[in-house]
């Protein structure tokens, strides 16, 4: 990378922190800075990649998200505008964007979502290791709440979404069903051999927590 595309990534980082400042669902700014440095940590493994591609989409990835913002598609505008205002070029911005529209979970499980790029592939790996593991439970917890669902049921059983809609209905959602319905399923879905190894005591991090939330839910830890 050059120096303009530093200058350039500093502008996206503070055009982000503007946009994220206020969220409470756990896509703020902080899980935007661990997305970079894990992009950053895998691009260190796998250095063919663009790296100035890879950190711009980390960067940008939740600034026009539709759990985020209600227009899309201006939210989407308002970002190339940025770029282009800061001299990205088309052709970056093409690739950038496709990561962007392509690398979340509900696009690969209910979309047909184009093939990504390594650059791609290493931030989607990015994004969805930290929703695997310990920050992955609090963030759980964090996006729970601030959509009022229910912590735990067990007469709710995790749900078979087969659309995109039945997956974000609140209906029929708990936070712990959650992990069942989304995070226990991520592992093997990582590109990367650095995405699958650190994914892998992650996972097996949640598991034993979430094991012993429901013995002690029952009173069957004692």
């Amino acid at each position: 990378m050059n120096s303009q595309e530093d200058d350039q990534l500093a502008v996206m980082t503070d055009f982000t922190t503007q946009l994220l400042s206020a969220d409470q669902t756990g896509h703020d700014m902080t899980h935007i800075q661990r997305v970079l440095n894990m992009t950053k940590h895998i691009l260190t493994t796998e250095p063919t990649a663009d790296a100035f591609v890879a950190q711009a989409a980390a960067l940008l990835h939740d600034t026009y998200d539709d759990k985020l913002f209600d227009d899309v598609d201006q939210a989407k505008a308002r970002v190339a505008n940025k770029l282009t205002t800061i001299g990205v070029s088309e052709e970056k911005q093409l690739e950038i964007f496709k990561i962007i529209d392509n690398m979340s979970w509900s696009k690969q499980r209910f979309g047909k979502p184009e093939p990504l790029s390594l650059a791609g592939q290493i931030v989607q790996d990015a994004d969805r290791l930290d929703a695997i593991g310990a920050i992955a439970i609090a963030r759980v917890i964090q996006y729970g709440v601030a959509h009022g669902h229910e912590l735990y049921n067990p007469d709710i059983k995790p749900r078979q979404a087969k659309t995109k809609a039945e997956y974000r209905q609140a209906d029929g959602e708990t936070l712990m069903n959650h992990f069942y319905e989304k995070l226990f399923l991520l592992k093997d879905y990582l590109n990367t051999n650095e995405g699958k190894r650190i994914g892998e005591k992650r996972d097996q991090l949640m598991h034993d927590f979430v094991t012993q939330f429901e013995l002690e839910w029952q009173q069957k830890d004692y």
